[in-house]
């Protein structure tokens, strides 16, 4: 490891806003497609439930690349325009109470999305000051670097070099730390728009800001960090996407709350929610979002790295939950960069099979299609046909017998692709085919429509114009951290620290999920996931047969042979972690499985059939 330090320029000073408390931040939207209530109902609920912050991700590597790809083609706005179906209703209580706001939601246009929320501050008469962060639009940056051979930015996830990638890249994105936000603050800005800062950069920005940090207080940033990582999805810390679900039944699941982060000056985190929602805030839920975010033991921000192998959570009373154990450290000097490139056109049809003989119905269907599509499938890049679900044996509704047959394609060009190339030859074989041959009806995803190949790859830190533009046109120049350090490109990767020979009694056969809680996603075309089970005796159980081999073993099918997968083990939460190296199709937005998230990498792993210590199950099921 390698420690680079850089000049730093004289600017004014950040101060403590309130040293005698600490800053209470609300997460009001982890998603464009996340409900818009949450700002305005905790805006308004103010006087009961204070709030000093609000900050929302809007952004995914799928808006992003779509944004990205419209901006490079001059094809209209390329804003997250949910955001602002989410301000408008909540400007009044913000302004009443005093509450600021910092979002990522500019996606490719944050200059114009700041004039927006500007005319929209105006309309009402309100005198909020609103700033907007650039920086992250880096494609001539990358331009650049190519032309004079300073990088060849590997693939983070895939390890190729963009010079051997099959696309054209258009634009290119940089992840930005917090202190833009912090300094906008400082400033006297109300609100600020991000077009991509790091999805806990709001929260970094906000801490920093309030408490008057320094670069310098790694512990403090790492622990913001976290907290940030643990609110910025929203309702996932209050018991969304969560594999004890069933529990939350009576606490008003129909109705999940969203999370509020307190942070001290001295970096001490307690999490929260908003008083009277649904869900909780527990060990369980927390644990299952920190290990659903995290690549591996460190973990990194521009402005710092966390250190994980050391946390773990304390239950202080009814929906709260306090952090310890978050160790900083200095950050890289590099950030992450996405790269978008237009990756060709998709199209895709279904047939519905029923009741018996499933496998050969669709054998027989496949092979009438791909008649049918000879003259054009060598202009597909991929086509593939996929069995999806089970039809139950002597099943006593229809639909319980009956599977979806997919049939998926990409093309290059639009031409290749187009109804008479691909959505009639699919439709055709309906008097030819098996017995109770049904297509689905609607027949639009049938249609050529844009994906997007997005590149994962790092970029200098000091390449990046970081700054903040002020509502009066002013603007400052955000620089690189003054320390950093160079990581190994390699996280750490654990064998099993018990022996897998261990006795734990009597056993039953049955799926994993009914004793152990899993999470899991994507990054990039990485999925990332965490096992962890509620019980200390537990734990030698679970890390004794969590090996990298089992899970290949448990993978079966879905295991892709020579790809590597990464272990770490994280004592204090009682969990094993896995990242599968490049097992996503290409990402989010490229993507040929139902899974494009990998969400449910968990949930098919949690499903499989293992021995299970009897003494275990005694205690429920989860």
């Amino acid at each position: 490891m390698t420690i680079c330090l850089y000049e730093t320029h004289d600017r004014a000073p950040i101060m403590a806003q309130s040293p005698r408390r600490p800053i209470r931040i609300a997460g009001v939207s982890g998603a464009a497609t996340d409900r818009r209530h949450a700002m305005a109902q905790m805006a308004a609920n103010h006087p009961n439930d204070p709030i000093d912050v609000m900050i929302g991700d809007w952004l995914s590597e799928a808006n992003m690349t779509s944004r990205g790809a419209a901006r490079s083609g001059n094809e209209g706005a390329s804003y997250e325009p949910t955001f602002l179906e989410a301000l408008q209703p909540a400007l009044r209580d913000l302004a009443r109470h005093g509450i600021k706001v910092a979002v990522n939601a500019g996606a490719s246009d944050t200059k114009l999305l700041h004039q927006v929320v500007t005319e929209m501050v105006a309309k009402q008469g309100l005198s909020l000051k609103v700033a907007y962060i650039s920086g992250d639009e880096v494609f001539p940056a990358i331009q650049e670097a190519i032309k004079n051979g300073s990088s060849t930015f590997e693939n983070i996830c895939t390890g190729e070099q963009l010079a051997d990638w099959n696309f054209e890249p258009l634009y290119a994105q940089a992840y930005l730390g917090g202190l833009g936000i912090a300094q906008a603050f400082a400033d006297g800005a109300d609100i600020v728009v991000c077009g991509r800062v790091s999805d806990a950069s709001p929260v970094i920005g906000a801490a920093y800001w309030w408490h008057g940090w320094k670069r310098d207080q790694l512990h403090e940033l790492a622990n913001a960090f976290v907290a940030g990582h643990l609110i910025e999805c929203s309702n996932y810390v209050c018991g969304g996407n969560f594999t004890g679900f069933k529990s939350l039944e009576s606490r008003s699941w129909d109705s999940i709350g969203y999370p509020i982060a307190e942070i001290a000056s001295n970096g001490q985190v307690v999490i929260t929610k908003g008083k009277g929602s649904g869900g909780e805030v527990s060990i369980q839920t927390c644990t299952s979002q920190l290990l659903y975010e995290i690549q591996g033991p460190w973990y990194y921000n521009s402005d710092v790295t966390a250190v994980l192998d050391g946390i773990w959570f304390e239950q202080l009373g009814t929906n709260r939950v306090a952090m310890h154990g978050v160790r900083g450290d200095l950050p890289p000097p590099t950030t992450k960069v996405g790269i978008t490139a237009r990756g060709g056109y998709q199209a895709e049809a279904h047939w519905f099979i029923c009741g018996l003989d499933i496998e050969a119905k669709a054998r027989m269907m496949e092979s009438q299609i791909r008649l049918l599509l000879k003259p054009h499938i060598h202009r597909f890049s991929r086509l593939e046909f996929t069995l999806n679900g089970t039809a139950k044996e002597d099943a006593t509704n229809q639909n319980a017998a009956t599977v979806d047959l997919r049939v998926f394609a990409q093309a290059a060009n639009e031409a290749d692709i187009t109804p008479d190339k691909f959505l009639r030859p699919v439709l055709d074989p309906v008097m030819e085919g098996y017995p109770g041959a049904t297509p689905h009806l609607d027949f639009r995803q049938g249609f050529p429509k844009p994906v997007y190949e997005y590149y994962v790859t790092l970029l200098p830190q000091t390449s990046v114009q970081h700054k903040v533009h002020r509502w009066d046109g002013s603007e400052t120049t955000i620089d690189p951290p003054p320390a950093t350090k160079t990581w190994s490109s390699q996280q750490a990767s654990q064998p099993s620290t018990i022996s897998p020979r261990l006795d734990f009694g009597p056993t039953t056969r049955g799926p994993l999920g009914w004793i152990v809680h899993a999470r899991s996603g994507d990054k990039g075309s990485n999925a990332n996931i965490g096992f962890w089970v509620r019980y200390k005796d537990e734990w030698d159980w679970l890390r004794s047969l969590l090996s990298v081999e089992k899970i290949k073993e448990l993978l079966a099918d879905e295991y892709k042979s020579g790809h590597k997968i990464d272990r770490f083990e994280l004592p204090e939460l009682k969990a094993v972690h896995f990242l599968l190296v490049d097992h996503l199709d290409r990402g989010v937005s490229c993507s040929s499985s139902y899974d494009f998230l990998g969400k449910n990498v968990a949930e098919f792993l949690r499903s499989r059939y293992v021995d299970l210590p009897n003494r275990f199950l005694a205690r429920g099921k989860l």
